[in-house]
């Protein structure tokens, strides 16, 4: 991902009922480009919802899990 500014970031993983299920990241970030693992071993196939905020910018997108 990519932030144009400084501030708090924060990605989060939701299934398809609204629960989450995973707090990737919630930190102070400089502007710049990231990349983060996501472990899903625990979760099963299927669709999920990543969401993710840095400051007043909100992003919200579906996945597909398939293993």
């Amino acid at each position: 991902y990519k932030i144009p500014d400084a501030g708090l970031v924060i990605l989060k993983v939701y299934d398809v009922l609204g629960n989450e299920v995973s707090l990737l990241i919630n930190e102070q970030k400089q502007a710049g480009r990231y990349e983060v693992s996501f472990d899903a071993s625990n979760l099963s196939s299927g669709v999920y919802i990543y969401k993710m905020s840095v400051n007043d910018f909100v992003s919200t997108r579906k996945m597909i899990l398939m293993k």
